[in-house]
């Protein structure tokens, strides 16, 4: 039988944010920036491996940019172009 106080804090627990590293927020923030939640854990993958500040600032320019629709691909596009500018972080 399962106790009523263990689902309660389950249910608690699948609400809150899991996030303990930088470049989780990170990733988690330009999803939000670039209105693609879809694809969350990519931009936190790009966190992990490339400077945080480089990506934000990408981030923030597209997300700034009225005429785009689509600024997940953009920001996927002009990354690919710039990628070798942005340095890798060190692990």
């Amino acid at each position: 039988m399962i106790n009523k106080d263990y689902l309660k804090t389950i249910k608690e627990r699948a609400g809150k944010s899991h996030v303990y590293k930088k470049f989780q927020l990170t990733g988690l923030i330009i999803a939000q920036l670039l209105n693609d939640e879809e694809h969350k854990s990519l931009y936190i993958k790009l966190a992990k491996e490339y400077d945080n500040q480089k990506l934000l600032s990408l981030a923030k320019d597209v997300s700034e940019r009225k005429k785009i629709e689509n600024k997940g691909g953009y920001f996927m596009k002009v990354f690919t172009n710039i990628r070798k500018d942005i340095k890798i972080r060190k692990k």
